[in-house]
């Protein structure tokens, strides 16, 4: 019997999960055991899952979970080195020659066990089964507007926190808006059709914010593309790789423009190709912008797990896309888990060659 194990996570700030109580379910249903760990911090209470059928363990005990279980879970493990024996569902951010994801990759192979990387769970395109890139979109917009709307007051965005829901996210970005006496800025989502820039775009028509929706047909002409200075606010929604048009060059820090606020929701600072590549490090919760330049000023918006701001809704969007590739799980030699697998053992062989 597959066994899954839902661990609690222990990144600060991350109160999702990846399964919910009706996935439990749908889980034990079909013959999987489940076993969800308590949480201090989770934001879907764990009596709903103690009501479908889970089995409940304390919280952390993942280490001492049977040899046979699948321990699940989203963000990083603690960095403590240890032999990781289990199998692991989790994003290991492992596989583009980040240096801690060598770390983990070093630790799965001293313990004999595997990385099923969510970011590498993909159907037979390559297309992801799941992901939350539509609540990072909405958070991220969300805190990039909070921003500008710091900037009106002479001011720098202070430290942002989760929120029970999306109204409740935009109740507050709104009345933020509107203390600003200074009407709605003006945006441009690169990456328009996307999930990211789809939740991205939500967010600012919600709020009364006039967007510029660009995809691929507006953008390959390769740039450079001065429209992103003719903006309030520009919005990155495109992941970084070879051939990526840089959109808003360094030179751009001193030359005339509108433009004073950044949401880089791909948030790759460290790759070669950044395609805004005016600052250096993510952001925080408790520093959710960096200012680039000061006069006029420039904030760039570069926090890493922002669907975390919203819980609820992108624990229950994700568990929902996830769950039928779970339901999966009793056949690991096929489909999804199986080119997870062998990502995972090209990489772990590559650290000894």
């Amino acid at each position: 019997m597959i066994h899954l194990w839902v661990r609690a996570e222990q990144r600060p700030n991350e109160d999702r999960v990846g399964l919910t109580p009706e996935g439990a379910k749908a889980l034990i249903d079909a013959g999987l055991r489940v076993t969800v760990e308590e949480s201090a911090t989770r934001a879907i209470p764990i009596d709903g899952y103690r009501a479908a059928g889970a089995e409940i363990a304390p919280e952390n005990s993942w280490p001492e979970a049977p040899r046979d279980a699948i321990i699940f879970g989203l963000k990083e493990l603690p960095d403590d080195g240890t032999p990781l024996p289990h199998r692991h569902i989790l994003f290991g951010h492992a596989f583009k020659g980040q240096h801690s994801g060598k770390a983990l990759l070093r630790r799965f192979k001293a313990g004999g066990g595997t990385l099923y990387d969510l970011e590498y769970l993909v159907d037979e395109d390559g297309r992801r089964v799941a992901a939350f890139g539509y609540w990072a979109g909405f958070a991220g917009a969300a805190v990039t507007l909070m921003a500008w709307a710091a900037q009106q007051g002479g001011g720098i965005c202070g430290p942002v926190g989760a929120y029970p829901g999306k109204d409740a996210m935009l109740a507050d970005l709104g009345a933020r808006l509107d203390a600003t006496g200074a009407g709605r800025p003006s945006a441009l989502v690169i990456g328009a059709l996307g999930r990211v820039g789809t939740g991205a775009a939500d967010l600012c028509e919600a709020v009364g914010v006039s967007v510029t929706k660009w995809d691929i047909d507006e953008t390959a002409s390769g740039g450079p593309f001065p429209e992103t200075l003719d903006h309030d606010i520009f919005f990155n929604c495109i992941l970084a790789r070879p051939g990526t048009p840089v959109f808003v060059p360094r030179a751009a820090l001193t030359a005339p423009r509108r433009l004073t606020a950044i949401g880089d929701v791909a948030c790759d600072p460290d790759s070669d190709y950044n395609p805004v590549p005016v600052y250096d490090r993510a952001t925080t919760w408790d520093a959710p912008v960096i200012r680039v330049h000061d006069t006029p000023p420039l904030d760039v918006m570069a926090i890493d797990n922002l669907p975390s701001m919203l819980p609820v809704e992108s624990s229950q969007d994700y568990a929902s896309q996830l769950l039928p590739t779970l339901l999966t799980l009793s056949n690991l030699s096929q489909g999804v888990w199986a080119r997870a697998r062998d990502t995972f053992e090209t990489h772990a062989k590559a650290l000894s060659e």
